[in-house]
Parts: C-alpha cells; sequence; structure tokens
C-alpha cells in the first residue's frame, strides 16, 4: 500500500467517536437542571463545538503523525494516500469560523431571547441579528480580501549562464560551478539586489482562516498570558488558603446567618431587574446591574461551598472532611506539575521564538527523542503541550471576568452550568483553538516541520499583507510572556490574601 498508513486513518476514526462521547458526557453532566429534555438546538451547537474545538487541537499532532508516514516519499507531492491534511485543516476552520460567527450566536440570541414570546418570534429576532452581523462580517471580509488578501513572499533572484556539461569535472565548497571563472550560480555569491517580491493572491478560505486567527489570537495573547500562570498558580494558592481545621457550630451558624442576609438582598435585587426587563427597560444601567447581580451570586456560591467545607455535616462528616483535606493536596500536586509546564512553556517562548537566533530548540529536541523512545510518546507529549495551552486561556477568561466589568461572566459548574453559558465558553474555546494550533505550530516549527499546517499557519498566515507585521514582530509572544509575568506578581503579592465579604450588595441607580 506503498507510504498509505492504515493504523493512522483508524486511530482517526477511533479518536473522532471517542471525542464525540466525551463532548456528550460533558454537557450531561455539567447541564443545569433547568435545561433537561428542552434546548435541543443549543446542546446539539454545543456537542458540535467541542467536538470541533478539540479535533482541532489533535489535528496538528495527527499531521506530524501523517508526516511520518510519508517519511519515504522523495517529495511531498508523492505522498497521495495519506490523510489529506490541508484540506482538513481548511474545513475544520472554516465550520469553526461558521460555528462561531453565526450558528453559536445564533443560538445565544435564541436561547436568551424573552420567554414570553412565542417561538416564532424569538426565531425571527434571533433571525434578524445573525444576519445583520453575517452581512456586516461578509462586507469586511470581501472589502480586505478584495483590497489587501495577497501574500508577499521575499524571494532572492538567480540567474546564470549555460554551459555545456563537461565530460569530467569535480564540484567543492571552493569550487562550486562547472565554470570557475563567473560563479554566478552560487547562490552565496549572490547581491543583495537580487532580492525581490514575489505577489499572489491566497485563497478565500485561507484568509478566513487568517482574520479569524487574529481576532483568536487578541483573545489568546490576554487570557493566555494570565492562564499560564493563574491555573498553576491559582491551584497552589488555593491549597495555601484552605481551610486549616473544621470550625464550631457557633462559629457555623453565624457566617450561614451572614450569608443568608446576603442571599435575600441578591434576591430582591433579582427580582427588581426582572420586573424592570418586564417593562422593557433594559439600558446600560440594566446591563450593569445584571453583571453585578451575576457576580455577587457567583461569590456567594464560593462562600457557601467554602462553608460547607470546613463545617462537614452528616453521618459521614469526618470522611467528608478527609476528602476535603486531600482534595487540596492534590491541587498542590497538579499546581506545582503544571508551573513546570507553564515554566517550560514560557522559557521556550524566549529562548525559541524571542532571541533571534533562537539559543535551543528546547522543547522541539525534547519531543524528537521522546520520538526515538516510542513512535508516538513525542506526539503525545506534544498533543499535551498544546491541550494545556487552551486550558490556560479558559483558565485566564475565568479569571478575568471576575475582575473586568466589560466581560460577561460565564462560568461553567457541574450540574449547574446554563447553556448560554456552555454556548459561549464552547465558542471561546473555538476562536482561541485556531490561535492555539497557530501559536504551536510556530512554537513547535521545528518538530512540525514539512507539515500542512506549517504551510498554512506558517508561510501563507505570516506573509499576508498587512498581517504579516503582527507575526515578523512577535507582537503576540511579546504580549503573551508579558501577561505571564505581570499575572505572577500579582500571586507573589495579592493571591495569599482570603478575599474578604464585599460588604451590604448595592444596585446602581
Amino acid at each position: 500500500m506503498g507510504d498509505f498508513n492504515l493504523a493512522l486513518v483508524i486511530v482517526a476514526v477511533v479518536v473522532s467517536v471517542l471525542v464525540l462521547l466525551v463532548s456528550v458526557y460533558l454537557l450531561i453532566n455539567y447541564q443545569h437542571p433547568d435545561d433537561a429534555n428542552q434546548a435541543y438546538f443549543p446542546k446539539l451547537v454545543v456537542v458540535l463545538g467541542l467536538t470541533v474545538a478539540v479535533l482541532s487541537i489533535l489535528m496538528l499532532p495527527a499531521d506530524v503523525a501523517n508526516r511520518q508516514a510519508c517519511s519515504k516519499a522523495v517529495y511531498s507531492g508523492a505522498c497521495n494516500l495519506t490523510l489529506p491534511m490541508k484540506t482538513l485543516w481548511l474545513v475544520v476552520y472554516i465550520v469553526d469560523a461558521v460555528l462561531v460567527f453565526l450558528v453559536i450566536p445564533f443560538a445565544m440570541f435564541y436561547y436568551e431571547g424573552d420567554q414570553d414570546k412565542s417561538v416564532g418570534k424569538r426565531l425571527r429576532t434571533a433571525l434578524i441579528w445573525v444576519v445583520a452581523s453575517a452581512v456586516v462580517c461578509g462586507l469586511v471580509l470581501g472589502i480586505l480580501y478584495g483590497l489587501v488578501g495577497k501574500v508577499d513572499f521575499t524571494v532572492r533572484h538567480l540567474s546564470s549562464s549555460v554551459e555545456t556539461f563537461p565530460n569530467s569535472f569535480s564540484l567543492s565548497s571552493g569550487q562550486p560551478c562547472i565554470n570557475s571563472s563567473p560563479r554566478v550560480c552560487a547562490a552565496s555569491t549572490a547581491q543583495a539586489n537580487s532580492l525581490t517580491t514575489w505577489t499572489m493572491r491566497a485563497t478565500f478560505p485561507e484568509y478566513v482562516v487568517a482574520l479569524t486567527t487574529i481576532v483568536g489570537s487578541v483573545l489568546f495573547t490576554i487570557f493566555g498570558g494570565v492562564g499560564i500562570a493563574c491555573l498553576p498558580l491559582g491551584l497552589i494558592f488555593s491549597f495555601v488558603r484552605r481551610p486549616k481545621a473544621v470550625i464550631t457550630r457557633s462559629q457555623y451558624i453565624k457566617e450561614a446567618t451572614e450569608l443568608g442576609k446576603k442571599a435575600r438582598e441578591l434576591k430582591k435585587a433579582a427580582e427588581a431587574l426582572h420586573q424592570e426587563e418586564r417593562s422593557g427597560k433594559k439600558g446600560r444601567k440594566f446591563r450593569k446591574n445584571v453583571k453585578a447581580v451575576e457576580k455577587e451570586l457567583l461569590l456567594l456560591e464560593d462562600d457557601m461551598k467554602a462553608l460547607e467545607e470546613m463545617y462537614p455535616q452528616g453521618e459521614k462528616a469526618e470522611a467528608t472532611w478527609a476528602f476535603t483535606v486531600l482534595g487540596y493536596i492534590g491541587k498542590l500536586i497538579f499546581g506545582v506539575v503544571g508551573l513546570i509546564i507553564s515554566i517550560a512553556w514560557v522559557a521556550h517562548i524566549i529562548i525559541y521564538l524571542l532571541v533571534d537566533p533562537p539559543l535551543s530548540s528546547f522543547l522541539n529536541e525534547v519531543f524528537i527523542k521522546l520520538d526515538g523512545v516510542w513512535g508516538l510518546l513525542g506526539t503525545a507529549a506534544f498533543a499535551f503541550f498544546c491541550f494545556y495551552l487552551l486550558i490556560a486561556v479558559i483558565a485566564g477568561e475565568m479569571m478575568l471576568g471576575l475582575k473586568l466589568v466589560f466581560i460577561t461572566i460565564h462560568p461553567m459548574k457541574w450540574g449547574g452550568t446554563l447553556m448560554n453559558s456552555f454556548l459561549f465558553n464552547v465558542g471561546l474555546i473555538l476562536l482561541c483553538s485556531i490561535s492555539v494550533i497557530q501559536f504551536c505550530a510556530t512554537a513547535f516549527a521545528y518538530y512540525a516541520q514539512a507539515t500542512a499546517a506549517q504551510e498554512i499557519f506558517g508561510h501563507t498566515l505570516q506573509s499576508l499583507r498587512g498581517i504579516k507585521y503582527l507575526y515578523k514582530y512577535n507582537v503576540f509572544q511579546y504580549g503573551f510572556v508579558a501577561l505571564a509575568i505581570l499575572t505572577l506578581f500579582y500571586y507573589v503579592i495579592f493571591g495569599w490574601r482570603k478575599r474578604k465579604p464585599t460588604g451590604r450588595f448595592q444596585l446602581s441607580n
């Protein structure tokens, strides 16, 4: 069968089915009881989005394995029987863009529509918003593609005269040409003015992927830079702030009474906002108050969970406390491991991407040596580092969602996640997954060389007119490292402190 790797195709099919099953499992266990046996369309979108996001992350390791399956081919075009990775990349990321900019917004508009309206009116309202967004996005994409949708490749123009092939000859570093007099065939002797620019128009699918990657890269730089530090440090400082002992019953009653007062205040605030919504008043102040209530409710739930940890009840109170202690020990262990991975990531970015020429290929060499130990060990480690980066993005979004007022809080909780929160987080994962793959393809360019991802994300994307300067000057890499360092200082200064009660809650007048 030549270079055709049947095992790779089987693994790809099996992994795709497993990812689909895991997505369904996450939906069932994370969904809120209020959404049980309803909201089937948003649930279908969530499962599809999670599946596409996870498969897009796994496609880069699959691309590397696909390249290795073609190692005996003399040139890339001779390998026609393995997975068509470039086509798969474009299909997955076009689907990704459609989900992020069309399907998920439609599902959110429909789900969050006024429940008092009929299904037809909710569908019409959601469709109007999505069509308006699609028209604007289509016009922007069309105009940009028509004006600057070109790729500029810098090439060196070489030429030489034609010589009759001699019967006998010898070539060496001192004699690189057949004819020793005009050594114009040696690239090393080409003049500086031989550099020229080769311009060609990019395909529209590649341009859509490129612009989507830019949007995702901005979010990835912010959330990923914060998350790469707060993910492990949050676990470690959670262990530092853990409850040291079980509190007394009188302390429990006192704290529970305070939380009860806070809960009643939030209930009154929510009822007032509901009345305001029914009256049609949904201005800027209303949205600000809704976000304030969401934030306070989330903090109240955290306080209730902490109180239950400090005073376990029931017949198995001692066992519950023991599991609580073991849970915090587990957080410490995972936090330390995560901190090592985060340090490795930041160090790799600095010494391989920001230093010119690179000091070392670092993790690229590690993956190659792991492949030497066992064929898929390096690929598995490579996939793990890519997944860790995506998890760091989600951790950064969750942290900043509590700190910045212009970001809507959409927490993910086991058995308590509404579909609008699910859709929001899936959209964020999809949008950032493109940038995670592009970032990994750049950071591990040596390990992932000669892959279809390198062709799309390494050459085409970084040569697009206007966009190429963001990559030429490593704007996203510098921002990522800077935010990681700032987050580290934040945790060193404030991370060990316990959150103080916010006091009496009031809505803005």
